[in-house]
């Protein structure tokens, strides 16, 4: 297993996240959204893995304006002004290979082991 969490240290559901590989004994990978974020292949290996754009918008997000914004936009312009401000993108986001999580998911991560 390569797991990848992505996520912020503020983010509840992101330490539970690591709890919950740590106390499996799984070896994981925190990236700090707020410091790196993902690469474009990240994001678009994602954003296949979860389904659609729409799963990873974090719709209670405090950039109001933002979300606003992207409602209104194309769908090619909506991907790129969300790869661009990741800060809207629910977290933790796992990743497991191809498979891939959005917020805290105990029950699809206890199928990966």
């Amino acid at each position: 297993m390569n797991i990848q969490i992505f996520g912020t240290k503020k983010c509840s559901d992101t330490r539970k996240a690591e709890r919950f590989f740590k106390e499996r004994r799984i070896k994981y990978q925190l990236i700090d959204m707020k410091e790196k974020g993902m690469s474009k292949g990240e994001f678009n290996s994602i954003k296949q893995a979860v389904g659609d754009l729409e799963c990873m918008i974090d719709q209670n997000s405090k950039e109001n304006d933002l979300l606003t914004l992207i409602k209104y936009l194309s769908d090619n312009d909506k991907e790129e002004k969300v790869f661009e401000n990741q800060n809207i993108i629910k977290t933790p986001v796992v990743r497991n290979g191809k498979k891939a999580t959005i917020g805290y998911c105990p029950d699809i991560w206890k199928e990966w082991e």
